[in-house]
């Protein structure tokens, strides 16, 4: 199988960079955003934003629409100038190094930019002679379509392609010059099930060889399965941000969600987070508790308590119930 990465004509380079307020970001940085401010006249669409990403990993950037991802993302690139603050990739200011830091980069949008009158080979190809492969874009096309299974849309032309082929020929194209950072703003949006699951293949085979990648989505298990690491925005500001699970404790160890008769509502050894949610005759109760040790407990409660129960889960929180969370508090606000 191919190298996905290929061969690149620059070394990629990494920097320790040290931030204006002085403090040392430990370990190579492929991406460093410091106190990032964008406006779009009066209204602030990134608001203080820092974030950073090693070499080899997966920043996971979520967020509600308008949260200021997609605005993220353009500055990352270098299509949108910071207002204020400071944005490096692989150590290279994007407004000062511009051209340098995109020739480093891959992007995939959140819209197919391919030219519908060429075939898929034909788009791949056209990429590599404009990225300066000359000779050698015919030979990184066909590792593409290889390790990305496109042979049977190789010679459509792309205009003929369903939404999701089109996302596979994008994301072969962002790879065409062997970037060291891929940005995928929302890839995987109108792809079925299974298209998905195979774009998730290739991101961790990516990581895997070095490739370092910021993704934007508003699918969280995507964020979940993918992510080193996760930034929630929210009205340009960071809500909150580390480790899935780091942002799951933020909810809580275990949820306990048990079905119980109507009528022993009133004698629940504990109170539920919420409502009970009522269907005729029995009710579903959740709650939040700390550790597996605790909700072993829960469920014993139950039972010395005589209460039956038709139903039981005990679930660890999903980064939906961190949404949620952050939505009904205001986290930063």
């Amino acid at each position: 199988m191919r190298d996905l990465k290929g061969n690149s004509d620059e070394p990629q380079q990494y920097s320790r960079v040290s931030t204006r307020q002085g403090r040392e970001v430990s370990g190579p940085v492929a991406v460093l955003v410091e106190d990032l401010h964008v406006a779009y006249g009066t209204t602030w669409a990134l608001d203080g934003v820092d974030l950073a990403a090693a070499p080899g990993t997966t920043l996971g950037v979520l967020g509600h629409n308008g949260a200021g991802k997609t605005t993220l993302i353009r500055t990352l690139t270098t299509l949108v100038r910071p207002t204020t603050g400071r944005v490096l990739i692989d150590g290279l200011d994007v407004v000062t190094h511009a051209p340098t830091v995109r020739r480093r980069i891959g992007v995939t949008g959140q819209y197919a930019g391919l030219d519908d009158f060429l075939t898929a080979r034909e788009n791949l190809e056209l990429i590599g002679r404009l990225t300066g492969l000359g000779g050698r874009s015919r030979d990184r096309a066909d590792a593409l379509i290889d390790r990305l299974d496109l042979h049977a849309l190789a010679a459509r032309r792309v205009g003929e392609l369903s939404g999701g082929s089109r996302r596979r020929v994008d994301l072969a194209a962002s790879l065409v010059g062997s970037p060291s950072v891929l940005f995928l703003d929302e890839p995987t949006t109108g792809l079925d099930p299974i298209a998905r699951s195979g774009l998730w293949d290739v991101v961790a085979e990516l990581t895997g060889t070095g490739t370092t990648v910021v993704l934007t989505t508003q699918y969280l298990e995507e964020a979940d399965r993918l992510a080193d690491h996760i930034v929630v925005l929210d009205h340009g500001r960071v809500a909150a941000r580390g480790t899935a699970t780091q942002l799951k404790g933020i909810v809580g160890g275990k949820r306990v969600t048990a079905t119980v008769p109507t009528h022993h509502l009133v004698d629940l050894p504990f109170r539920p987070d919420t409502d009970p949610d009522r269907h005729g005759d029995t009710a579903r109760v959740t709650v939040t508790v700390d550790d597996a040790t605790t909700a072993t407990a829960i469920v014993s409660r139950l039972d010395r308590a005589g209460i039956p129960v038709t139903d039981l889960d005990v679930t660890s929180p999903s980064l939906d119930d961190v949404f949620t969370h952050l939505a009904l508090t205001g986290a930063h606000r």
